[in-house]
Formats: C-alpha cells, structure tokens, sequence
C-alpha cells in the first residue's frame, strides 16, 4: 500500500499485511494452526513464529485480497470457525492498515484430533465431577 500525504508517503509491507492476518486468524477459536500447504500429502501444521505462512495476500493501492490455509480443531463447525476467521482478518486488516478488504478466502487443510492422552484427562476429569 502507498500513500501520499502532505508530509510524504506511507508504504505498508505485503508481509506485515500477512501477519495481521496471522495474527487474527489464529485469534479465532477454533483454530489449530496455520498450514504450510500439503508436502507430500501431509498439511504441516505451523506455530506463531511463522505466522505469514500459510497466509497469501495480494495488495493494491488502497485494498487487498487474502488467502488463508488452516486447521481447524476437531469438533468445531468449520463454515462457522471460517465466517469467524473471515470477520476477524477483515476488521484487522481495515483497522490496522486502512486497506478496503476485497476477499477473505479461506481453505481448511485439515482437521486437528485430540491427543490419545488428552482425551483420557477429559474423561477422567468428567467422572470427577460427576
């Protein structure tokens, strides 16, 4: 994005674009992670250290389209988690930035299950308070 101002221009970065993005998306819950793409048929599920991938954002002058691969915890409705990751990319974006949000597309690459172990605490804890 370039802007001119009386006092000069403002230029915002593709990437910072991308980690707002970031950012907000794995805000949402629901949320298990970004994904890398499929490598050999796996989706690689990636921490916060790498929040631009898994995110592709192309920016005009004053708006912007975005791309997001994800994955989604198990048990949560993926069209809602999605519209929530959509809603939430788009208002961070246009406030953080002042772009016009064009697309916020979103592509599920996968689905996060619970640990064996984790589900054995649930339970556990469940009868406990039974």
């Amino acid at each position: 994005m370039e802007g001119k101002e009386e006092l000069g221009n403002i230029k915002i970065a593709d990437e910072v674009v991308s980690i707002v993005t970031g950012l907000a998306a794995t805000e949402v819950e629901g949320v298990a992670g970004m994904s890398g793409g499929i490598a050999g048929g796996i989706a690689e599920m990636l921490g916060r250290k790498n929040l631009t991938k898994g995110v592709k954002v192309e920016v005009g002058d004053n708006d912007c389209v975005v791309d997001l691969y994800v994955i989604i915890d198990y048990g949560h409705s993926i069209p809602d988690v999605s519209w929530n990751i959509q809603s939430n990319v788009k208002q961070a974006i246009e406030g953080m930035t002042g772009l016009d949000v064009i697309e916020v597309n979103v592509h599920v690459q996968g689905v996060h299950l619970p640990e064996p172990e984790q589900e054995l605490e649930e339970e556990e804890s469940e009868n406990e308070e039974e």
